[in-house]
């Protein structure tokens, strides 16, 4: 009777593992290895000196957002692997943590408009606007073709008001698994969109990312930028000039997942990394029914995300000028996104329970 029970449990869990493995029909990829010749890589503990600001018991500060009065805002989740419930919180200079606004939902891209409206992804909404007095508005929640906004990641607003802002999936809701999925299948979803303000009009620039996640707009709008992550690449969009309308590279062959992007005030670029390449993961790209079965493992059977921090400084044109490392993961374990403010850098995570305080070198600040 025992071996008959365990016959019959043996069965239903490859009966399951089975139908989950049917549930991801990834695309054979290969990834170039990461680049030698992309500018200085080597190892340091750089990011070990930042210091960390509490968000409270929340977690997942994916993007930061800079008031005027140079308060922090930052979306949050329940917990650590909850991702259904948050808010946006605002922490003044003094370190005080309040609720700003009560989505009920995680919110990842934020960015202030001229009139200091907080325009925000909401995982939930999709692309929002929340007034000085808290009112909240649904700015868009699908493109022109009707393909609906159901992972908004990252926003930047130009200097004439038009709103980019970047979508993950068009086809998936977002969990840890659908993230998974996203991530192993390699296949084109979601874009790059930008919103009018004026005309309440979207127009899709990008028609397909892998992972698509940070956006940034160069100095004189000349172009916008997108972190295709899966494919360890950034894209550029051009929206002035002779290329126009057109999407080429702006760096590729990365040696880690590129998450956030930022401008600085003299054009060049922050990027955040999730973390460092894995090895073993580039391995099994090419191989579909390796993905296939570890896609069917439960999530706690699963690879996990190292804990390696990583931030460079690139060029307005893509060249690495410095690259900054905790190596270690035990102060910065992640950095999806980046914002510098006086003299320093603030560094968000979709994982990690507080906000990273970087402070910049003065020969970096000196070339402002």
């Amino acid at each position: 009777m025992r071996t008959t029970n365990l016959l019959q449990l043996f069965l239903l869990l490859s009966t399951l593992t089975i139908l989950q493995s049917c549930a991801l029909t990834p695309n054979a990829w290969t990834p170039h290895p990461p680049s030698k010749t992309i500018g200085d890589l080597s190892k340091n503990d750089l990011l070990q000196s930042a210091k960390q600001l509490s968000i409270g018991n929340w977690y997942g500060p994916e993007d930061i957002a800079i008031g005027l009065d140079g308060s922090l805002y930052c979306g949050v989740h329940a917990t650590k692997k909850k991702f259904e419930d948050g808010r946006i919180l605002k922490i003044d200079p003094s370190g005080n943590i309040s609720t700003f606004y009560n989505t009920e939902s995680w919110v990842t891209g934020l960015h202030f408009d001229r009139n200091q409206n907080l325009i925000a992804c909401d995982q939930k909404r999709g692309l929002i606007s929340i007034d000085t007095i808290g009112q909240l508005t649904i700015l868009a929640q699908e493109d022109e073709n009707g393909s609906p906004f159901l992972i908004p990641n990252d926003v930047d607003i130009a200097s004439d008001g038009i709103i980019y802002f970047s979508n993950t999936s068009s086809k998936l809701t977002f969990s840890r698994k659908h993230a998974r999925k996203i991530l192993m299948e390699v296949r084109s979803d979601g874009g790059l969109y930008a919103y009018n303000p004026t005309t309440n009009t979207i127009k899709t620039l990008v028609d397909s990312s892998f992972f698509g996640n940070g956006v940034a707009v160069s100095q004189n709008d000349d172009f916008v930028l997108m972190a295709d992550l899966t494919k360890y690449r950034i894209i550029r969009h051009w929206l002035k000039g002779e290329n126009k309308g057109t999407t080429d590279i702006f760096i590729d062959h990365l040696p880690g997942f590129p998450n956030g992007i930022s401008r600085r005030k003299d054009g060049s670029f922050w990027l955040g990394f999730t973390t460092e390449r894995d090895p073993l993961l580039d391995k099994i790209h090419a191989k579909k029914k390796i993905k296939q079965l570890i896609y069917a493992l439960p999530l706690w059977l699963q690879p996990k995300q190292k804990e390696f921090g990583m931030i460079m400084h690139l060029s307005a044109t893509g060249e690495v000028l410095k690259t900054y490392y905790d190596v270690s993961g035990k102060i910065i374990s992640e950095a999806s996104s980046i914002e510098e403010h006086e003299g320093f850098l603030y560094l968000g995570g979709d994982l990690i329970n507080h906000i990273n305080k970087y402070k910049l070198e003065k020969d970096t600040l000196s070339k402002q």
